[in-house]
């Protein structure tokens, strides 16, 4: 089954929920395009970004890279929807020497800086620079991420160093836990699409990049590290912890991760035969919320397909309610449902198709 991604961030304002903070007209130029076309308009459209000094990444953190109780937001370190081991304090906590896990966070280049010859804007770019214990980023060095049978080592956490698994590749990776393999997913394809200009010239500068670039613009990755992007970014979509540090950065470095704000590009441009057809989201379905809060409507603008089949889940993946729509307007009663983050999946029941939809009521 192809899984195509799509994420709808609602807030409430006079009844109607309206995408979040993506400029009017910002992927305009975008339209219509796919393959490596779609990647080259993406590069003139986020490239030239505002440069920031490595210093001030510590106090971007601050707003980009922080827990909803304040802690440093640290997906080497952290447990979604449970008790991570540690948590950090923003400045007390900074780097610094240290010893073991535990000790103190520091500024992960999660695309080793090596691969770039610790070259600018690379070297500053806080998109894919985040905030990580330490001694695990010290563990990880400038591995490749992966996936492996047999770690050698394991963080609290779960991350591990070990033999790759991933057919294609057998040398020591990094393998980060489930819950932000996505993320890191799609920061690869930011960093593809951002330096398309340079990219092709990386894949020799350390023994770990030549594993996994293969020294192209396009598609810029071995086929068995592409392959694993692809499925790390399917099955974990795009999260409100993106939505928000995306927003972040844009006020800080006036670009943007499109794939953050528009997962289906990632399709679109590395597996276009089987990427949906260029349409924005609104073009899709517009989703709004009506009767005081009550009320999920969705209004589809494509006639072309008899029956949709619709389940909500809440964020910890419980399926909630399960539906079929077939009819261009339909109206999902949530009277019932508290206040928090949810998804909705929208199957196409003519070619198998899946859309998720995340939104706040």
């Amino acid at each position: 089954m192809k899984k195509t991604y799509f994420l709808v961030t609602i807030s409430y304002l006079f009844s109607i929920f309206a995408i979040a903070q993506i400029p009017s007209g910002y992927y305009d130029d975008a339209q219509g395009l796919t393959g490596e076309n779609l990647k080259t308009e993406l590069y003139n459209i986020i490239k030239d970004h505002n440069i920031q000094s490595y210093g001030s990444l510590w106090d971007h953190y601050y707003t980009t890279d922080d827990k909803p109780n304040g802690k440093v937001w640290d997906m080497y370190s952290d447990v979604p929807d449970g008790t991570p081991p540690y948590e950090y304090t923003f400045g007390t906590n900074q780097c610094g020497n240290y010893n073991s896990e535990n000790d103190c966070y520091n500024r992960e280049h999660s695309f080793p800086k090596s691969w770039f010859d610790d070259s600018s804007p690379m070297v500053t770019d806080i998109i894919h620079i985040v905030p990580t214990d330490g001694y695990v980023n010290g563990k990880r060095g400038n591995l490749p991420y992966g996936e492996t049978n047999s770690p050698s080592w394991t963080s609290m956490n779960g991350s591990k160093v070990g033999s790759c698994s991933v057919s294609g590749f057998n040398g020591t990776i990094f393998e980060p836990i489930d819950a932000y393999k996505g993320d890191f997913a799609r920061i690869y394809f930011y960093m593809a699409t951002r330096y398309e200009n340079l990219i092709a010239s990386w894949e020799n500068n350390s023994a770990s990049s030549d594993d996994a670039l293969n020294g192209t613009s396009y598609p810029c990755y071995e086929e068995w590290y592409l392959n694993m992007l692809l499925e790390w970014h399917r099955n974990d979509p795009v999260s409100q912890k993106e939505v928000d540090r995306n927003n972040d950065i844009y006020g800080i470095q006036d670009n943007r991760n499109p794939f953050v704000d528009r997962p289906y590009y990632v399709d679109q441009i590395w597996d276009p035969e089987n990427a949906v057809s260029d349409l924005s989201i609104d073009e899709i379905m517009n989703i709004y919320i009506g009767g005081n809060g009550n009320t999920l409507k969705l209004n589809t603008l494509e006639a072309t397909h008899e029956t949709f089949q619709l389940k909500l889940f809440n964020i910890s993946g419980q399926e909630l309610r399960q539906e079929n729509m077939n009819h261009s307007t339909y109206e999902m009663d949530i009277a019932n449902t508290q206040k928090g983050c949810y998804i909705l999946q929208i199957m196409n029941t003519d070619n198998q198709q899946l859309y998720h939809f995340k939104f706040i009521k």
